[in-house]
């Protein structure tokens, strides 16, 4: 399904783009569907959220280098249901810490895949092995007292 919209933009850097009702509904029982997101030639996975009575997907700062837009813009989006299983690859590093954790390995099974990645992506985000440990021992904890 396509639609055109604009790329709005919240507080300093959060975007996204407001998906139309029909739309939403076309795509099948549920309101939160997982979707392939594709605008300007890029295609991205993504779920459908609702914030402020609005059906949204967010627009991460990777998507918008990747596509070539930014907040403001209007785009042609083309939406797919994503019926693929969702799963994270978790570096070598933060895995080996999960395996010496079995109350954080307990919690980290139990994400979504949504945060499993968000904990990957803070990993894989430094620059230093210095950071990367620190973050590896930072997501290793918070599991461990969420779990």
């Amino acid at each position: 399904m396509k639609f055109r919209t604009k790329i709005l933009t919240a507080g300093k850097t959060a975007t996204g783009i407001e998906v139309p009702a029909h739309i939403v509904t076309a795509l099948g029982p549920g309101k939160k569907p997982a979707v392939k997101v594709t605008m300007r030639g890029y295609t991205y996975r993504s779920t459908v959220a609702t914030m402020g009575g609005r059906f949204m997907i967010p627009v991460s700062a990777e998507v918008r280098g990747n596509a070539g837009v930014a907040g403001g813009d209007e785009v042609e989006v083309s939406l797919e249901l994503d019926t693929e299983p969702r799963a994270v690859t978790v570096p070598a590093d933060f895995q080996q810490a999960l395996d010496g954790d079995e109350a954080a390995s307990r919690a980290f099974d139990k994400l979504n895949y949504s945060n499993k990645r968000r904990h990957v992506m803070m990993i894989e985000g430094t620059k230093s092995e210095e950071t990367r440990r620190r973050r590896i021992e930072k997501a290793i904890s918070t599991l461990r007292e969420s779990g």
